[in-house]
Formats: C-alpha cells, sequence, structure tokens
C-alpha cells in the first residue's frame, strides 16, 4: 500500500477534463467558493484553503496555491497539459486564475479581475474549451462567461452549464412528469450558441473522458 501525505486531506477525484494522470484534493473550511464569500461578507475570517495536486502513478503532491488567510482556491480544470486554478482573494477583491504547468511544475497568474467583475461567487468556476470563466445562478436562470469574453443570457428552468466547445456552450436540461409507479425522469444536452439560441438538443448526456474525447450518453 502507497501513503500519499496529504495534509488531513482524505478524498481526491480526477481533475477534468481531459487527463487520466492528474488528481486534486480540497479542503472545505467554509464550503464552496460562494459559501466563503458569504463568510467574508458577514465580517468574519476567511481561512484559506488546502489544495493539492497528485500525479499519477508516483504519487508525488504539489501545492501550487499554499494555504493563506482570505485566499480561496475552487476546483481545478485541465486543458492542453497545463492545470488551472481559478482562486478568490477576497481580502484584495481580485479574482485570480492561475496556470500550472505540468511538464516543468511551475505555477503562473495568466489573468486578474477585481472581484467587482461579478455579481456573486455563485457557480463562479473555470470551464472549457476554450479556457472560460463562468457563472451561472440556477434560481435566477442566469448564466454568464465573465472572461475571456462577456457573454450573457438566460438558460432554461431546468438548465445546468457544463462544457464549452468553441462557440458552442453545452446544458444540461432535466425533466420529470408523473407520480409514484408513473414517475419518470430524463435528460438532454441543449446547446446554444454565443448568444443564447438553441441550436441542437441531444438525448442523453455528454461527457468529456480521460483522454479527451467528447461522449454522447444517449
Amino acid at each position: 500500500m502507497k501513503t500519499i501525505e496529504t495534509s488531513g486531506i482524505t478524498y481526491i477525484e480526477l481533475i477534468p477534463y481531459g487527463t487520466d494522470e492528474w488528481y486534486y484534493g480540497i479542503s472545505y473550511e467554509h464550503g464552496d467558493l460562494y459559501e466563503a464569500e458569504e463568510v467574508f461578507k458577514e465580517g468574519k475570517n476567511v481561512e484559506g484553503r488546502n489544495l493539492c495536486l497528485i500525479h499519477y502513478p508516483d504519487g508525488d503532491v504539489y501545492r501550487p496555491v499554499p494555504k493563506q488567510q482570505g485566499v480561496y482556491p475552487a476546483e481545478p480544470v485541465y486543458y492542453e497539459g497545463s492545470i488551472y486554478i481559478l482562486t478568490v482573494d477576497f481580502l484584495k477583491s481580485l479574482i485570480q486564475i492561475m496556470k500550472f504547468d505540468c511538464d516543468s511544475r511551475e505555477i503562473d497568474t495568466i489573468e486578474e479581475l477585481p472581484l467587482s467583475s461579478v455579481k456573486d461567487c455563485y457557480n463562479l468556476h473555470l470551464d472549457i474549451a476554450p479556457l472560460t470563466l463562468t457563472r451561472q445562478c440556477v434560481g435566477s436562470n442566469e448564466f454568464e462567461i465573465v472572461w475571456p469574453e462577456k457573454v450573457q443570457f438566460e438558460m432554461g428552468d431546468h438548465d445546468s452549464f457544463f462544457l464549452r466547445d468553441g462557440d458552442k456552450l453545452y446544458f444540461s436540461r432535466w425533466y420529470e412528469e408523473g407520480d409514484d409507479a408513473d414517475y419518470r425522469y430524463w435528460e438532454e444536452t441543449v446547446v446554444r450558441n454565443l448568444n443564447g439560441d438553441v441550436t441542437d438538443v441531444l438525448p442523453g448526456d455528454v461527457r468529456i473522458m480521460p483522454n479527451g474525447e467528447v461522449w454522447n450518453i444517449r
């Protein structure tokens, strides 16, 4: 048995999208990014968050964003040979996008945005491709691309964004009907352009596999 020292993080996941070598573990001092923002708005201290990257199969552990008071990283994503990490520095009111190069193991800041660029941090996260910072609020059906361009429109009532492929935006949509023995639940994938117009509806789900292929599960 191999022991991986993660400073108390006991659950790891494969980093999306398109790698079978890199995993991440993350602590939840204040919950997700939005919950940490609420803590800060209440005038309380936001403790830093532990984030580690683990390389398979050697088990080497990296901590590209050291735990720091007021700085809260989100879950990382993999894109074109690098791992990207969204962090919010609440003390400096700053959104940062960090790039961890999987070859050199070095990290750089590739973009900084004022925290005022977004209404709040609810469902604020990185997606691909290209690398994109998005925000969505399911309750009000708001969808927004914050960076690298500015896009905003309303989703459907049961929509949830999960993938970008160039000018195509993929949303999962769920349905339910009936009760008890007649109850039925199903999902489909709604494809929109950058104007928010629906261009296609696919049965089932769309997933990015570890080798980068896109599968439609139907």
